[in-house]
């Protein structure tokens, strides 16, 4: 009796903290460098801030998301999928009209590719890395839209490591 109580007094205090987590959800338009254009969904299930002595004040979220890609001509056009988990820091840089918070961020992640071969390229393997480089801006506090720069490699993992470049344009929205 004395565990399950213990078990029942760490779950009603920590619920409650998951509960009022901040939460987004985010679509990007991908374009690639390759001709390749696509949607990206995610969701980020939290949002840490950091404190740290070099940096001062970080903000960290955990995202998981979805793409899919379309490329080629319309003989041969084709479509690819991939899923990701990317940790991601944030750092606040400056503020617009003293009203509009700028942010960069910056992360690096795990994908899996539903397809070896994207855009007539062979990337080497299904299993990618996604980093990031991004300046977004919160236009209040459940709104924001970013600029980033996304990456996918296998990090010389593979012979073929061609890598795959998009530069995104995001909105999401905090809940």
């Amino acid at each position: 009796m004395n565990k399950v109580f213990k078990h029942l007094l760490i779950f009603a205090l920590f619920t409650p903290t998951l509960a009022l987590a901040k939460q987004t959800v985010s679509v990007d338009y991908m374009h690639g460098f390759d001709d390749i254009d696509g949607v990206r969904f995610a969701y980020r299930p939290v949002e840490q801030t950091l404190a740290t002595d070099w940096f001062g004040d970080l903000k960290l979220y955990w995202e998981v998301s979805a793409v899919v890609w379309e490329y080629g001509e319309d003989d041969t056009h084709s479509t690819s999928y991939g899923v990701s988990l990317t940790p991601v820091f944030m750092k606040q840089v400056t503020t617009l009209y003293d009203k509009y918070p700028v942010y960069l961020e910056a992360g690096i992640g795990a994908s899996y590719i539903g397809d070896q071969k994207v855009a007539g390229k062979d990337i080497g393997s299904n299993y990618q890395f996604e980093d990031r480089l991004g300046v977004f801006i919160e236009l209040d506090k459940n709104q924001h839209v970013a600029l980033r720069y996304m990456h996918f490699s296998n990090g010389g993992l593979n012979n073929d490591n061609p890598g795959l470049d998009f530069l995104n344009l995001s909105y999401a929205y905090h809940f």
